[in-house]
């Protein structure tokens, strides 16, 4: 869905390259809208873009038969998805739900695969993307198997504030539940948790952060060892 000319880049992969191949990288791409609940890929079937996020962000995820999808990474601005297409592979390893309304630059896969061949930095930052996938997937599998509804759901959430620009969303427990891989039920005590503490507020879907210190205290471990180069956050008075 093409937008107008999109603002400043904002991506860190595209910020991070040397001038002439970011030059040549953007005259490829084209912007285009990211609409909550939209398709960018499925998983097995061929990888046709690969989309650098400005301001929106994607929810990569898996599912079995009889049950709802869940969440296994998620990328914003900070990566790109479509980086296994370094890999020469033709198929999407996952399926890549919108998550966060946005806008995104869009470049066709042929075209990608043209330049990487001539490009150093943005092979190298898209292997070290697939590395971040494998890691981040991961740790979500320990992530999902060992900690508590709370902890996971006070990582989730800062999570997509790190990649949302705002202290507030749209998600309802439903769709929570579907991410995080448990009964609706569970969800909505979790958040009566975290509510009860003074840490976020909702209604009708509207989630909003009201203290981002609080969150990251009670957080699993997991986020932290996602964002290393984040302090540790003091518990909130």
């Amino acid at each position: 869905m093409p937008v107008p000319t999109a603002g400043p880049v904002v991506n860190e992969v595209i910020e991070g390259l040397p001038g002439d191949e970011r030059s040549q990288l953007l005259a490829a791409c084209e912007p285009v809208g990211l609409t909550f609940g939209n398709v960018l890929c499925t998983a097995g079937v061929a990888d046709d873009f690969a989309y650098f996020p400005l301001d929106g962000f994607v929810s990569l995820v898996s599912a079995v038969s009889g049950h709802r999808p869940m969440e296994v990474a998620l990328i914003g601005s900070e990566g790109v998805l479509g980086a296994t297409q370094v890999l020469a592979v033709d198929s999407a390893p996952l399926t890549a739900i919108v998550q966060g309304t946005g806008t995104a630059l869009r470049i066709p896969s042929q075209i990608l695969q043209q330049q990487l061949q001539d490009a150093p930095a943005l092979r190298h930052a898209l292997q070290a993307g697939v590395n971040r996938l494998l890691a981040h997937v991961a740790q979500n599998i320990a992530c999902t198997r060992f900690h508590e509804i709370d902890a996971r759901l006070a990582r989730w959430l800062l999570m997509t504030h790190d990649r949302a620009h705002a202290d507030h969303f749209h998600l309802t427990h439903e769709y929570l539940a579907g991410m995080l891989g448990v009964q609706r039920g569970a969800v909505s005590i979790a958040a009566a948790i975290l509510k009860k503490r003074r840490l976020i507020s909702y209604a009708r879907g509207e989630i909003n952060i009201l203290s981002r210190r609080g969150l990251e205290s009670i957080a699993c471990e997991c986020y932290r060892q996602a964002n290393p180069g984040r302090p540790s956050a003091v518990p909130p008075r």
